[in-house]
């Protein structure tokens, strides 16, 4: 069993996690990576899973998934406000990350609260519109 992160960043995580923008998913690798301090996306998904009920509707915690675009096991819910934003799935019932993923806060507003801004991605990571 992988432990709950320190509460210090619990709380950065449901920050940060309440910046992903409506009809954008970002992987617990990314979050892990961004927050920095040893965090990793096992102890991402630790916290969101032990969300609190009085936050259930604050922090959007169904926008944060697995790299490959795959949901949670809370996966019928969670594929359901996905949709409602707008999120697309592909035949294989994972996420078009091409397409969704988020890349990230700007270097400004990760230096407000001390974190890492993502690197760019490859184009081949994003989709092209041509």
């Amino acid at each position: 069993m992988y432990e709950m992160p320190r509460p210090e960043l619990v709380e950065q995580i449901y920050t940060l996690v309440c910046q992903i923008p409506h009809g954008m998913v970002s992987s617990y690798g990314d979050v892990a990576q961004i927050i920095g301090d040893g965090l990793d996306g096992r102890a991402v998904g630790v916290a969101l899973g032990a969300l609190p009920a009085a936050l259930q509707n604050r922090v959007p915690w169904q926008r944060v998934v697995s790299q490959s675009g795959a949901i949670s096991t809370r996966g019928l819910q969670q594929r359901a406000l996905l949709e409602a934003e707008g999120v697309a799935f592909d035949a294989e019932d994972r996420i078009i990350m091409a397409r969704h993923r988020w890349a990230g806060l700007a270097a400004a507003a990760c230096t407000v609260h001390s974190w890492q801004p993502l690197p760019p991605r490859a184009a081949s990571e994003q989709l092209s519109l041509f």
